[in-house]
């Protein structure tokens, strides 16, 4: 029986899965169904002996804790699909834990480092014009990148000066700076019509064949700019999301208003900012007193 297409249904059309989710989990199950073959295990006779056997089988080839613990959560997924069509009697990951990995603290550009990235795109032709909206618009909301290409036209309120933003399950609005308003209504009004290619495209952000921009083409124009200023730090779109974050606390922000604009379920999730700035403290503390 063919369990990977059912369960592939079953995350499309029942749990909605995101399209990251969907590959991520497919994959991590095909690598497992692979190696039960090559044990000559059936993939409905799974014990927790094979699940805890095939995480040590991962860690000794290398892969890291967090990877194998994306791939336990993967198969744990996959297990209640299989008990839920009866074909497991229990679910065999259940109860199985790895060791998790100690949580590394996110790395944050400075208010000058953001400044100089910011810098970086050309508004004085079609290409800078949208790539400097699309950064200042990141920094300013610190939203995701998936959330970013998603949005469209409407999405935005220049007069108001605020984003509506739906990703993961929420739906929130976002406050825009002055400089993030001026950025967006250059793109808008004066690129964006000329850059389009049919009158009907909804999406706010499309790439020089007027097609929607999507996640890789984003990647390589983070990739281009932090070349470009010459920053010495891996710089994705989350680093912009978790500098926005860890700025809105060093200067004042709450918790819990930076938790409805980052859109986290949990303010567990946001509350990882909070060590960024008493580590960044600890460090100025440790270089400047003059007994440390």
């Amino acid at each position: 029986m063919d369990y990977l297409s059912g369960y592939e249904t079953w995350l499309t059309h029942e749990k909605k899965a995101s399209a990251n989710t969907l590959s991520s989990y497919l994959r991590d199950v095909r690598q497992f169904s692979g190696w039960l073959e090559s044990e000559g295990v059936g993939i409905s006779q799974v014990t927790q002996e094979d699940v805890r056997q095939y995480a040590h089988f991962l860690s000794k080839k290398g892969k890291s804790d967090s990877t194998v613990v994306r791939s336990t959560a993967s198969l744990k997924s996959f297990y209640n699909y299989m008990l839920m069509i009866h074909a497991v009697p229990v679910n065999p990951v259940k109860g199985f834990s790895p060791s998790k990995p100690e949580r590394k603290l996110p790395e944050i550009l400075t208010s000058r480092e953001v400044d100089l990235f910011l810098e970086q795109p050309d508004a004085s032709d079609e290409k800078g014009c949208r790539d400097k909206a699309m950064l200042e618009l990141l920094y300013a909301t610190g939203i995701r990148v998936s959330e970013l290409i998603s949005l469209d036209v409407q999405d935005v309120n220049l007069s108001v000066g605020f984003v509506h933003c739906i990703g993961k399950g929420t739906e929130r609005i976002v406050p825009l700076y002055k400089a993030a308003v001026k950025a967006l209504s250059n793109y808008i009004n004066d690129i964006r019509p000329q850059l389009i290619g049919e009158p009907y495209e909804t999406a706010l952000f499309v790439n020089m064949n007027g097609e929607r921009m999507s996640r890789q083409g984003f990647w390589k124009i983070i990739k281009h700019y932090q070349e470009q200023a010459g920053i010495n730090k891996v710089i994705t779109p989350h680093t912009l999301r978790h500098s926005f974050a860890a700025h809105l606390l060093e200067n004042g922000a709450d918790l819990k208003s930076i938790q409805e604009m980052l859109g986290h379920a949990d303010i567990s999730s946001t509350q990882i900012y909070t060590r960024i700035i008493n580590q960044k403290l600890r460090n100025v503390y440790a270089k400047a007193h003059p007994r440390a």
